[in-house]
């Protein structure tokens, strides 16, 4: 194992190493700009909007983005242009019977436990979690001439999965606030995490006056076809805070949507992998700001966890309920029997569950660990790996 000061030192001598970065190209900005009849919204390139009703609990209210932080203007690094879009310290091992001691977990983060954040190699784990939602590029320009305000989405670039599959279906909805009732999508890009749309979007016979008293708002969402479609993160900007004579591109940080759909709480759970023993265990420790789900503005959690053979389900184990607790501590401890050989097909499954006694089960949000789920999950993953017969604990933002 090379030692830290010997990687110091050859750091040194090759003066500058960059370790992780890549240069993402921006894509195609040539596009035809068409006349329609004022007061309609035209599409060009691959999508045609049509103004109808919605369902707008996701879309806040103009006041609400107000407040939105003012953009800067970050253009993408230059490039070759085309005429084409692209689609783009050691603890104990676990006893005989494969239990560990959760309690001492939960009560003292010590020894025994490797405390992980998403973000970060070494955290205390209790700061609120800033879940990375991605960032998404587009470009804002206003033709006075025709008065006409241009709006081309771009590409997303590292979204987080929402599907079992450790992948997303991503979509963007355009507004112009306060105006709700219409706006216009882009296509879905299945199972893709950095999605190139290259769609723009044209709103005609708006006055630059108007315009200057409109909010653009970008919302990512995750299509499902069987339910309703997951938001994945928001961007808002005052068009009134942009220079308009002229077609400007962003990249903007993804932020959670700001009605609270994307937030269902957070979810303190540890992984211990033991090689020799072919065992996973997960210790279920506890949970804070859970999505309040019955009438009385709470709930009663208990939590399932399946452990995944591929698309099979092998073995399933849950928690205890917590009756009327929205930050419950559970401190339940579950090992599983996993091969060496199939870790790489394995997927760990958590679902926090809302209790019912006279209807069904509320379904509060979801964690799946594996080696290619989201970030956050696969970084948990590989510290388990990396730390054989240690619990790694790792606070996790429940997915819908």
């Amino acid at each position: 194992m090379v030692q830290p000061e010997k990687l110091l030192t050859s750091r040194k001598k090759d003066e500058i190493v960059k370790f992780g970065l890549i240069s993402f190209h921006s894509l195609a900005a040539l596009y035809a700009l068409s006349r329609a009849s004022e007061g309609k919204l035209v599409v060009l390139a691959l999508a045609i909007g049509v103004a109808e009703q919605d369902d707008f609990a996701n879309i806040p209210d103009l006041q609400d983005t107000a407040q939105a932080q003012q953009p800067t203007n970050q253009e993408p690094p230059p490039e070759k242009r085309g005429n084409k879009p692209v689609n783009s310290p050691k603890g104990r091992p676990p006893d005989a019977d494969g239990h560990s001691s959760v309690t001492d977990l939960a009560n003292s983060l010590t020894g025994d436990m490797v405390m992980l954040s998403p973000g970060s190699e070494d955290d205390d784990g209790e700061g609120p979690i800033s879940e990375k939602l991605g960032r998404i590029q587009f470009s804002i320009g206003y033709s006075f001439q025709n008065t006409t305000l241009t709006v081309k989405v771009l590409r997303g670039q590292e979204l987080p999965a929402k599907d079992f599959s450790g992948t997303s279906d991503p979509f963007v909805k355009i507004y112009l606030l306060p105006d709700k009732k219409h706006k216009l999508e882009t296509k879905v890009k299945r199972k893709n995490l950095n999605p190139h749309w290259n769609e723009t979007f044209l709103f005609e016979g708006f006055p630059y006056e108007k315009v200057r008293e409109r909010t653009l708002y970008l919302q990512v969402l995750d299509y499902d076809r069987f339910s309703r479609n997951d938001p994945i993160g928001e961007v808002s900007i005052p068009l009134n805070k942009v220079e308009l004579g002229q077609i400007k591109t962003f990249w903007k940080e993804l932020k959670p949507c700001s009605d609270g759909s994307g937030r269902r709480g957070d979810l303190l759970l540890s992984l211990c992998y033991n090689p020799s023993a072919n065992t996973i265990t997960v210790n279920i420790i506890k949970a804070r700001n859970l999505k309040a789900m019955d009438i009385g503005g709470t709930s009663d959690p208990y939590v399932k966890v399946w452990l995944m053979h591929k698309d099979k389900r092998v073995e399933k184990k849950k928690t205890v309920t917590m009756k009327r607790c929205l930050n419950p501590i559970f401190n339940e401890s579950f090992p599983f029997e996993v091969p060496a050989h199939v870790l790489r097909e394995t997927t760990i499954i958590i679902t926090v569950m809302d209790k019912d006694r006279l209807s069904r089960n509320d379904v509060i949000g979801k964690i799946y660990l594996s080696w290619k789920s989201g970030p956050g999950e696969v970084k948990h993953w590989k510290d388990m790996l990396a730390r054989p017969r240690t619990n790694v604990a790792q606070w996790h933002a429940l997915k819908a």
